[in-house]
């Protein structure tokens, strides 16, 4: 396998990089490395960058091929920088991003809402895709079963709680590699279906509500990651996800919409 690692210190000076076949979701790179791609392009390019607050992406068409990532300056303010990024590959724009970066500033206000669901610990846990074929990308990373539903099982509601952690080792601390494995579960009403049927994502925001819990990354890689459907109709799902490490902490808040052809 080729690793995450060894793909972000592959992005050339002019910002090009390939991405092997172990990364491919369908005839696209995986959704969580094109987001990946996208924020590492605006880190590498312009200095001094504020930690990342927010992040929307929408993917737009199969990136294949040699990549190239063009990030620019929309903004930059006294405490924020809005920069815009495309990802593209052999048939024009395959993702499109837009991220917010802002500097800490100080506040007598402080709520944390989103604790984390009571889970078995991953030793506890066993492999999400047990029985199952995940795409190629998903051998990327060990995925453990931690409630919720099971992909194919018709379940009755689409809810997911799911272990994830990088099988590369250096990839388990920091914004980039917590990004490529926020979009690692299929989606949520894929518990639903009761044969494979093509999903497509359409579009993916997070918010990084706590920059510094990031880069300590968690000692032993495992992040805890929940998605639950929340409207399926008409052929596309949305849904609620977010992401934790170990001790509780919510590192990622996220929304997506994707295409389901069943």
């Amino acid at each position: 396998m080729t690793s995450f690692s060894d793909i972000i210190a592959s992005i050339s000076a002019s910002g090009e990089v390939e991405v092997p076949e172990d990364w491919r979701q369908g005839r696209t790179t995986y959704g969580g490395l094109s987001a990946s791609l996208c924020v590492a392009g605006a880190l590498r390019t312009i200095p001094n960058l504020p930690p990342l607050r927010s992040a929307q992406f929408t993917f737009i068409g199969p990136a294949s091929g040699m990549l190239r990532i063009e990030p620019a300056i929309l903004r930059a303010g006294k405490n924020t920088v809005f920069v815009a990024v495309d990802l593209l590959g052999e048939a024009g724009v395959a993702t499109r991003a837009l991220l917010t970066f802002g500097a800490a500033r100080g506040s007598r206000l402080h709520y944390r809402g989103r604790p984390a669901p009571s889970a078995p610990p991953p030793s506890a846990c066993g492999d999400f895709f047990a029985g199952g074929r995940p795409p190629k990308f998903a051998t990327q990373f060990e995925t453990l079963r931690a409630g919720g539903g099971q992909p194919l099982s018709a379940a009755a509601t689409p809810d997911l709680l799911v272990w994830f952690r990088h099988r590369d080792e250096a990839a388990r601390t920091g914004l980039l590699g917590l990004i490529a494995i926020a979009d690692a579960l299929p989606p949520a009403a894929f518990s639903m279906f009761s044969a494979p049927a093509p999903i497509s994502t359409i579009t993916w925001s997070i918010d990084v509500p706590d920059p510094d819990a990031i880069e300590t990354g968690d000692p032993e890689g495992w992040y805890l990651m929940s998605s639950r459907g929340d409207h399926i109709a008409d052929g596309y799902t949305t849904q609620d996800m977010a992401l934790w490490n170990q001790t509780g902490t919510p590192l990622l808040l996220a929304r997506q919409t994707v295409a389901i052809f069943t």
